[in-house]
This record gives C-alpha cells, structure tokens and sequence, in this order.
C-alpha cells in the first residue's frame, strides 16, 4: 500500500467525532484562513528532497536527530511543511512546544519587520552593560506584563536551560548571604581564596533538589537535576544532588483518590526527609508543573500546596520550572496557577512559547549583594523580547488562553471515548482540565507514532510509553476532530 493510498483510506468519509460536530452545527471561525484543511501527504517522509538535504547536512554535523526537513516559508498555522511538499498537522512539539500562535503568523510578521526589531538585531547589545535605552519599555510591555502574581524581578537569559542555570544560582547566593548575616557582609578572605580551588566555604556544600523523571535542561546545573533519561546524562559529570520520588498516579483519577492521595502524601514524606537529612543541604526545590520529558506525569494542586509549605517551614526556595508549561498551553497562563497557592512559588522559570527566557522573582534580595555575580555577554535577547510582546498581544487578541482552556475539555473528551473504545490502545488518559496538555500510554506508543507520520499527523512520545501532545494556542476543534480520527482509524483492531 502506498501513502496515497494509505491517507486516502484514513481521510475517506467523516468520523464519528465530524459528524458529532456536525449534528451540533458547531462552526468556528479558523484563525488561519489559508492554512490547509487538511493533512496532505505526497511522498514517503523523509522523501527524496529531504533525504538529500539531510546527506548534505550530515557531512558537516550530527543528523540522527533530524526527524522532518521543513520548508518554514510554506508552513503556516498548524500545519509544518517539508521540502517535499508533505503538510502534516503539527501537534507533536511545535519546535519542542516553542511555536505558540502558528507558523508564520503575520502579526508576528509585522513585529519582525520594523527598524525597532531591525535595530535590536543588527545591535545587539550586551545587555548587563550596555542596554538600549528602550529597555525598560520593552521589558515592561512584554515579559513583565505577564509576570506571575507576586513576582515583579525579571533576570533575563537566553534559553530554558540558561533559565534554570541562573535560578539555581541565586538560589546559592541567597542561601549563603542569609547564612553570612546579610548583603551588607563581606566575604572572608578564607571564602575568597577557598572558591578558587572549587572548595568550601567559598564553594559551599548546597544543593538544589530534584524529582525523579524530571527535565531541567542540560547544562553542568541543570543536568544534574535532569532525571528522564539516562541518554541525557552519561559519561556527564554531575554534582551529587538529591531527587525525591514524584507522585506516579493511578488513573482514571476519578476511581483512585486514595490511593493518589497516599501517593503524594508518601511524595511529600520524601522531599521532608531529603530536606531534613540530606549530606548536602537543599537551598531549593525545582518542580516541572507537568514533567514534560519524563513522560507527562501529572500531580494534584494539593501536592503542589504541600511542597510549597514544606520549602516555606525548611527556608528551602522553590522554583517552578515553567518552561514549557508555560504560555497558555494548560489553559492557564502559568500553569501554577492551577494550584491556587496561598504565596507565590519564589522563582518561576520561562523560555520555549515565549521566544525568549528567564526567571521571575519577588523578593530583590535575590538579587546578588554585588554586581557581575548573575551575568553573562548577552544576559537576553531584545529580538526576542520584541517577538514575545507580539505574541502576547496576539493571544490577547484572540483570547488564546481561554480558547485553549475549552478546545483542550474537548479534545480530552475524545480521547476519553477512545480509551473507553480501546482500553488497550489509550492507557492512563490524563490532562484533564489542563487545556491541550493531554498525554496517554499506548504499547504501541512508536508503531501508532510512525503510522501517524505517514498520513500526516506529526506527533511525539516522552517517557517510556506516553504519547503526548503539543499543539499551538491557534488549535481548534476542526484539528482535534481530525487528530482524533485518524489517532481512532489507527489503533481499530
């Protein structure tokens, strides 16, 4: 059977999910008017246009990675092209969850071809030492526009592991200017001379902790609190760390809160007894709202409200890595604000959707007591800060937020009548109230992915066995109903 043929059998005729739409007569207006209507499939994927690029390509770096050769100038929306002329519809990552309104969106367009985004290009400017005297108004009018509750304090950095990195590190400095008596005190001459030999006092015996499953990045820092795969980590020095057991819940939820309920509380024993025992004391806790990489494992808001008041009674900082939870895709802005925390996480890490990254934070004495301790050349890009405001005023302007918060109960009540049709197929359903991010185990997690690449579908996996999901904020019920009938179409015995 040849692809044609084999996207013409998947795409022949309306599924149940269509034709439920259809009863109801729902229409919605698509954000992406040009944009295809469906996916459409000419050659095998990689075809002969992309497997020349990738030989090319491969004789100067690493392409074992490469999974699609893109042709991003007819990309557009949902949908991600490929030198062939393949257009598959994208909700495996979007670029790893990084694309939030849609290939080529043209607000996004517009903010690119102005001579303020022309200046910060051409001048990019080293921004710890020399800002442009725009700064503040940039800063202002896009990534502290949409700051956490209670986090006022920006650092700016280049990117989720460059976020995670630079938390981690004021959370040190704070610990140890406590433990020294305040930013006023200066170092001792011993602290001075003992960090230049990578020995305490001056390079204190902290840590920060970790969860088990667990995706931070994967710089020196970052990957030593990184858990998900070994891949990740081998033949890697690592600072010897902690990580505490995450809550592994039972589902469907509904049929299991004791048991959950254990389950966290057993979660939470843990990270008190690292707290209190551990040889090299945690100064801060990271926490993936959802852990993305290790699988999309989920905890409840009252697990979430209970590590907050462990790190608040232990002076332990905490730090939410939102990196690619955040920017909507939960169906909140921030996905902790899901948890409804009596105070606010103390840092809070940004990067992917929002084009650009960094940390939020509240209280100014974490900032350090002196200058040029949290820094670098760039310490940001205001390129992409520019590109963030665009994105915020155009999720703003769609209510991109709350649409995601209704498209993702629909698309889950989908896949909540194919895991009651195939129990076997779509295993432990979860993201419930979550917006679009919605993850499953499947057996047959790589054979379902493959053949969905084929007719068009490019989804992904995380974990041992999930299957997880990642489409834009511009996602719509016409493209769940298609996902879903083709997901169903594959997994009919």
């Amino acid at each position: 059977i040849t692809n044609v043929q084999r996207i013409q059998r998947i795409y022949s005729g309306p599924s149940k999910f269509t034709q439920m739409n259809t009863s109801k007569a729902i229409y919605e207006s698509p954000f992406f008017p040009n944009e295809p209507t469906r996916p459409g499939i000419k050659t095998a994927i990689p075809g002969p246009e992309g497997k020349k690029a990738v030989e090319k390509m491969n004789r100067f770096m690493d392409c074992r990675s490469v999974n699609l050769i893109v042709d991003y100038q007819k990309s557009l929306g949902n949908y991600i092209a490929d030198v062939d002329g393949n257009y598959l519809l994208d909700v495996r990552y979007a670029q790893i969850a990084s694309i939030p309104v849609g290939y080529n969106n043209r607000a996004l367009y517009k903010a690119a071809f102005t001579k303020e985004m022309a200046t910060a290009i051409i001048n990019r400017p080293a921004l710890g030492v020399y800002p442009s005297e725009d700064w503040a108004e940039t800063v202002s009018s896009s990534i502290l526009k949409v700051a956490p509750s209670g986090l006022n304090q920006v650092f700016t950095a280049l990117a989720g592991s460059d976020a995670n990195e630079c938390a981690y590190k004021a959370a040190f400095m704070f610990r140890r200017q406590q433990e020294r008596g305040g930013a006023h005190v200066e170092f001792s001459e011993e602290e001075i001379r003992s960090s230049m030999l990578n020995q305490a006092p001056g390079a204190p015996h902290l840590s920060i902790m970790s969860f088990k499953t667990g995706f931070h990045g994967r710089l020196f820092g970052t990957l030593s609190t990184t858990r998900s795969k070994p891949i990740h980590k081998l033949d890697i020095p690592a600072f010897d760390w902690p990580q505490a057991n995450f809550p592994q819940l039972k589902y469907p939820l509904e049929d299991n809160i004791f048991e959950n309920k254990r389950i966290e509380a057993e979660a939470l024993s843990d990270v008190e007894r690292i707290i209190t025992t551990y040889h090299l004391p945690p100064c801060a806790v990271i926490v993936e709202p959802i852990q993305s990489e290790g699988g999309d494992n989920h905890a409840s808001p009252d697990f979430f409200r209970g590590l907050r008041a462990l790190t608040k009674k232990y002076n332990v900082l905490m730090i939410v890595d939102e990196v690619q939870t955040g920017i909507g895709a939960t169906g909140k802005f921030w996905a902790h604000e899901h948890w409804n925390l009596d105070t606010p996480p103390d840092i809070v890490t940004f990067s992917k959707k929002a084009q650009t990254a960094g940390y939020y934070y509240g209280n100014v004495e974490l900032r350090p007591n002196q200058a040029y301790r949290q820094f670098n050349t760039w310490m940001g890009d205001p390129a992409r800060t520019l590109l963030f405001r665009a994105i915020i005023d155009e999720i703003e302007r769609l209510d991109l937020v709350r649409k995601t918060a209704k498209v993702g109960d629909y698309l889950y009540s989908g896949f909540q009548v194919l895991a009651s049709k195939y129990p076997n197929e779509v295993v432990n359903l979860r993201g419930k109230g979550q917006g679009t991010f919605i993850a499953f185990d499947s057996p047959r997690r790589d054979i379902i992915l493959k053949k969905a690449m084929e007719v068009g579908i490019n989804m992904g996996g995380s974990g041992q066995n999930a299957i997880r999901l990642r489409p834009m904020l511009i996602f719509q019920r016409h493209h769940a109903d298609i996902l879903l009938e083709v997901i169903e179409k594959i997994i009919k015995p």
